[in-house]
């Protein structure tokens, strides 16, 4: 399994590159095979590339492919999140990652620096994204400009933002602090801070927070005049070179750069030699402002001079060349072996990489979150391609899904109904579609009749059903549908959008029958709330079930569960919680809960339970203290479908949440049920859980 880690700054300027670094070092020590992602890249002005990503790849030589390394743009994701298109970025960030956790052992996952553009906060956005990759979280804050109790309260915050969040942290990292004040920021985080997450803390370090030349370079769209190959010179100092020469040369400092009209060749000159003066400091480069490139004759002295001063000529006055410069913030390149150096340096020192390993390799997240669910669906109906009827192919809804479905080539369909009625749905609403691409039959008229009629009075003849009613149930679409899965014609049924439950699942009853040892034919919605997926059954087949059948219900939805990557821990609701309260109802939930945990020893299961007490652990601390289920329960039981359907439609008008299913549960074969009032992301969805069912067998 591919190990991830998701590193974070919760300001700009917090010194991540150190990190980021170090980090992909501490990987390759374990393995060669460590992938560099970084979900939203920022290019820069000037540049065709992202630094970030650009240094990783080349200074550590990763066998990763550029392009591989990002999901968007900043300027590309901005727009599409103020559009509300978070779902599609969650998406397409989640597809990315998953494809280099397939190939490598180790992921470095680098958060992105948002400043506030569009309204988004670098929080928000890199909470969004840690929480939908379901992977471990190293949050880095800065200490510089920050006194010691603002700074431990500020990380401290961040630390409960993301845990808020549902985003496992296991490691914090006070950057950029006093280095005398490391015991004591050490020690008041430990304080504030669960033991079980790593807390290093790591001082400034000046030589790292010097910018180069080459950074000034492109803040100002600079031209070089002298000494391109010095441009990683690093910039301690800047002073304006506007007064007379003996007096600015006592205002020199190490790896100053020079400010000053480009016609003061007294000033270019004298800051040169005092370079290369033993009694001066080393100059880190000249700016010359105003656009004035030195005369002909100044030229020719300064090409004639050894110099390691690279002379750089920007538009602009002095005083606003001054400004910028002052905003320049610095970077790391792949280039600047220096500092890299010297960053891999302070990590070694500072920061517990055995820890951290440690901490890294034995991680193993249970969260899953509605956009981990939905890719996860795509890829489980992507690994065996399946088939699947259905019935109502002339509603729009279907049509519509339809074409979805076969944009991204996931399934085999089948459409039912008539091909020609099919294609004038199809231009009334514009869509585009290739039905020819698409298996359609139509029920009323096709070559299967006959054999379907023989099979189906067979299988009913017992029970009445003459040959007359045999051939006029085949052109029904529901019989059609069921009938092709029982002679392999198709893997499984999806239908309901126009017709009942009944409707739809009497033949599957009759025809397909239930798996051995089940009685009793159940269905499941997942519940996909803002940071879980929750089971929810039986909400949509059976009105009052007795403690026999509830209990059967329960472990279907519990194995549901499970075949669809969520840990079952199944609560058996009712109106009390525990031994408190008596009363049939609650006497029902009690029994079912007992036969289903005879049936199945290890199934983690509590009840009579309230759904409060179920979800909410503030709530199960007080009423079920004890229990491996209260206020953790991922399958959720309701007792009778009055209940069942009310609630899962409560909460998903009332919430938001996005409702996969019903998905039948207890046939030989999956058919499964929509709502009448279902949309096309219902009915994409739902084909997609019957593919996998049809998979699992």
């Amino acid at each position: 399994m591919s190990k991830s880690i998701y590193i974070t700054t919760i300001e700009p300027n917090s010194g991540k590159s150190l990190i980021s670094l170090g980090l992909l070092r501490m990987m390759l020590t374990k393995s060669s095979k460590v992938g560099y992602f970084r979900p939203i890249i920022n290019k820069g002005k000037n540049s065709d590339y992202d630094n970030h990503t650009n240094t990783a790849i080349n200074y550590f030589n990763l066998d990763i492919d550029y392009k591989d390394c990002y999901a968007y743009e900043q300027s590309d994701v901005v727009e599409l999140l103020s559009e509300g298109k978070e779902d599609e970025v969650i998406h397409n960030v989640i597809k990315k990652h998953k494809q280099l956790e397939a190939k490598y052992d180790y992921v470095l996952v680098e958060g992105t620096d948002f400043s506030g553009e569009g309204g988004f906060t670098e929080l928000d956005v890199n909470l969004m994204i840690a929480k939908n990759l379901g992977i471990p979280a190293l949050i880095i804050g800065a200490g510089n400009d920050k006194t010691k109790k603002d700074f431990i309260n500020t990380m401290q915050l961040s630390y409960k933002s993301f845990i808020e969040k549902d985003v496992d942290v296991i490691g914090v990292i006070a950057n950029k602090t006093e280095k005398d004040e490391i015991e004591y920021i050490t020690k008041e985080l430990r304080e504030v801070i669960p033991y079980k997450v790593q807390v290093d803390v790591i001082p400034k370090v000046d030589f790292l927070a010097f910018p180069t030349v080459k950074e000034v370079v492109e803040a100002l769209n600079g031209k070089v005049l002298f000494g391109k190959q010095f441009l990683d010179n690093a910039i301690g100092s800047y002073s304006t070179g506007a007064m007379q020469l003996r007096n600015y040369l006592t205002r020199i400092k190490e790896n100053a750069l020079v400010i000053t009209p480009g016609d003061r060749a007294d000033i270019i000159l004298g800051a040169l030699q005092a370079n290369a003066s033993k009694n001066y400091p080393k100059i880190a480069g000249i700016i010359l402002t105003g656009s004035i490139t030195p005369e002909e004759s100044i030229i020719k002295l300064i090409e004639g001079v050894q110099s390691t001063v690279p002379i750089i000529s920007v538009e602009g006055g002095t005083f606003g060349i001054s400004n910028r410069i002052g905003a320049v913030k610095a970077k790391i390149y792949a280039s600047h072996s220096k500092k890299i150096i010297l960053s891999l340096d302070t990590f070694d020192t500072y920061v517990n990489t055995e820890g951290l390993t440690n901490i890294l390799t034995s991680f193993n997240s249970i969260r899953l979150t509605p956009s981990m669910f939905q890719y996860n669906l795509l890829q489980k109906a992507k690994i065996k391609r399946k088939h699947i009827v259905l019935p109502e192919g002339n509603d729009e809804r279907i049509i519509q899904a339809a074409a979805r479905l076969q944009v991204l080539n996931i399934v085999d369909l089948t459409l039912l109904g008539d091909k020609t009625e099919i294609q004038q749905k199809c231009d009334q609403i514009g869509l585009q579609i290739n039905l020819d691409q698409l298996n359609i039959i139509n029920p009323e008229d096709s070559i299967y009749n006959q054999g379907f009629a023989n099979t189906l009075f067979e299988a009913r003849k017992h029970k009445g059903m003459t040959e007359t009613t045999a051939v006029d149930l085949t052109r029904d679409v529901s019989y059609f549908g069921t009938l092709m899965i029982l002679n392999g014609l198709a893997d499984g049924m999806v239908s309901g959008a126009v017709h009942t439950t009944m409707h739809t699942i009497k033949p599957a009853l009759q025809l397909i029958k239930t798996k051995p040892g089940v009685s009793v034919v159940s269905s499941v919605f997942f519940m996909c709330l803002s940071d879980r997926v929750s089971v929810m059954g039986d909400c949509a087949v059976n009105p009052n079930p007795n403690a026999e059948q509830l209990s059967e219900i329960a472990i279907s939805s519990a194995a549901s569960a499970e075949a669809f990557g969520i840990e079952a821990k199944v609560a058996m609701l009712s109106y009390s919680s525990g031994s408190s309260g008596k009363g049939e109802e609650v006497e029902k939930v009690r029994k079912a809960t007992e036969l289903a945990r005879a049936k199945n020893p290890n199934l983690k299961i509590e009840g009579p339970i309230q759904y409060d007490a179920a979800v909410d652990m503030s709530v199960a601390k007080t009423k079920m203290p004890n229990s491996e289920v209260a206020g953790q329960a991922s399958v959720l039981i309701f007792p009778d479908l009055n209940t069942g359907n009310n609630t899962y439609k409560a909460i998903q008008r009332e919430t938001g949440a996005l409702a996969i299913g019903p998905m039948l549960q207890g046939l030989n074969k999956p058919v499964n049920d929509l709502s009448r009032g279902c949309t096309v992301d219902d009915i994409f969805n739902t084909v997609l859980l019957t593919a996998i069912q049809a998979e699992q067998g």
